[in-house]
């Protein structure tokens, strides 16, 4: 491989990787969208981008792994290879995340939710915005982009625990409603951790751009 396809491929996985995370961001998206519209069609349409991202995971993996071997990349050229596979794994969780999510929808069926929901789609907008900041400052090697993301991790923790109370107080009055209520907790769980998956990548850029690893969640 020459040096001119050697970076041209290094570019390729960026806009691949880019590629993986929007489609992740979709997913994320529609996950939530299915179960606020009760939509079937939506929640299946997640579980096709979950397969997608699965299969885009190998392949960026498989062709990080063939310039480690094949070119011996050195520096920051290695580092970054090295940061990309810690990236797509994060974003793969996050893809199954949405999956979850998308299965919860499915589960309930045309099943009347027990409350309007308002702070779980909200969680969800938060969490796309952080893969979408994390995204783009791992590309830019935007430091302060990627701290900037803790403070709406930190606000997707608030509304978790929020939804936790809300939640529990329902299944308190009203103990019928407890095996729905318990599954949408576990939506906004699967929320929370999409929103520590962004920090990861949040840490990911910082140590491509400083070399330093900091422990940006708490």
């Amino acid at each position: 491989m020459t040096r001119i396809s050697y970076h041209a491929e290094l570019d390729a996985l960026r806009q691949d990787l880019l590629r993986m995370g929007t489609q992740v961001e979709e997913a994320i998206r529609l996950a939530v969208d299915s179960l606020k519209e009760r939509d079937a069609a939506k929640a299946r349409r997640v579980l096709e981008l979950e397969d997608q991202a699965d299969r885009m995971e190998l392949d960026i993996e498989r062709r990080c792994l063939n310039l480690i071997a094949l070119q011996q990349p050195m520096a920051s050229d290695l580092r970054q290879i090295g940061m990309t596979l810690k990236v797509i794994t994060d974003l793969e969780r996050m893809a199954d995340h949405a999956h979850d999510i998308a299965k919860v929808t499915l589960r309930l069926g045309s099943e009347p939710l027990i409350k309007p929901l308002v702070d779980i789609p909200r969680m969800a907008e938060i969490a796309e915005k952080m893969v979408r900041d994390g995204l783009k400052a791992f590309v830019e090697g935007d430091v302060e982009l990627a701290r900037a993301m803790v403070a709406r991790d930190d606000e997707l923790d608030h509304l978790f625990n929020q939804i936790f109370r809300e939640l529990l107080m329902i299944m308190r009055e009203k103990p019928g409603t407890v095996e729905q209520a318990t599954q949408l907790l576990m939506v906004a769980s699967h929320l929370e951790r999409i929103g520590d998956h962004a920090t990861n990548l949040a840490e990911w850029v910082i140590y491509l751009v400083t070399g330093v690893r900091e422990e940006l969640n708490d």
